[in-house]
């Protein structure tokens, strides 16, 4: 080996440590400590990822438990209240118990109640169809049917109904938000499930004058009010021609629906009226 070649190679080796020396120290001054509490609180979730918890995904979620060390503020739709349980149960944590809550699809714009005033040939998305026209019954605040909010669900708890052309909102519905986000309408609300999976809600979202609404959709909400006035418990509000129902002081007493003129109040999983005798009169002999 001549003179050249040995002084190379120490060069480039002594660089090569040297280089060595200072990426260590590098990563030793700026190294992160995870918390392993981290690791179980990231197991304990159902490893969805889908974003319900208004967080990145769920490593993002056990990261901020974590760092919060606090249950405040913090739900875990696909999971449940027994994944906070654990999870608060782990760290030594306290939790508090959350209503279940489902998707609620507020419209009911069907074939039979809008019936297609145009066809509309061209990509077969929602967000695309949204930014061209009203849709093809006609109602700027009706659902398209293209069924983005079906392509959005990683659980497979939404599906197109072929009869009525709308979304269905199944059962295993996990209140992720996939669909509330997906849809360009905003005609998917996340809901209370409501006790004994019993809900009561406005199924229409338009807010055009009555007449107007009512030409686009036998069934959409028409702003006449009688709903509110028969509300006794202030559930009901009013606002720019539409009734909206709040769950939250809702409470299930079904005066509601049968006031309103075009039938845009929905009662999901109620057992059917009975209907009351007709009350007796007496009679006396003279």
């Amino acid at each position: 080996m001549n003179e050249i070649t040995l002084i190379s190679v120490i060069s480039l080796g002594s660089l090569g440590a040297i280089a060595a020396v200072v990426l260590y120290m590098v990563a030793q001054k700026f190294k992160v400590i995870e918390d392993p509490r981290i690791d179980v609180v990231s197991d304990l979730l159902p490893g969805a990822n889908c974003g319900g918890c208004g967080y990145a995904g769920c490593r993002a979620l056990a990261e901020e438990i974590v760092k919060k060390e606090s249950m405040d503020g913090m739900n875990c739709p696909p999971g449940g209240n027994e994944a906070m349980k654990e999870i608060a149960s782990a760290l030594g944590l306290e939790t508090t118990e959350q209503d279940p809550t489902i998707a609620v699809v507020r419209c009911s714009g069907s074939k039979e109640h809008a019936p297609p005033k145009v066809q509309y040939e061209g990509a077969m998305t929602c967000a695309f169809s949204h930014s061209l026209f009203a849709g093809e019954g006609g109602c700027p605040h009706g659902c398209l049917g293209c069924g983005d909010c079906v392509e959005s669900c990683d659980f497979d708890a939404i599906y197109m109904d072929e009869t009525t052309g709308l979304p269905i909102v199944k059962d295993n519905c996990v209140s992720c938000g996939a669909c509330v986000t997906a849809c360009p309408r905003n005609i998917i609300e996340i809901r209370k499930r409501g006790k004994k999976d019993r809900r009561i809600f406005v199924s229409c979202i338009n807010q055009e004058k009555g007449g107007i609404a009512r030409k686009n959709c036998k069934v959409a909400c028409i702003g006449c009010g009688k709903c509110v006035k028969e509300c006794k418990f202030d559930a009901i509000v009013f606002e720019n021609n539409l009734a909206y129902i709040d769950y939250n002081k809702c409470t299930l007493c079904r005066k509601c629906p049968p006031v309103c003129p075009t039938n845009a109040i929905h009662e999901l999983n109620f057992p059917p009226k009975k209907n009351r005798p007709a009350a007796k009169t007496e009679t006396t002999n003279a």
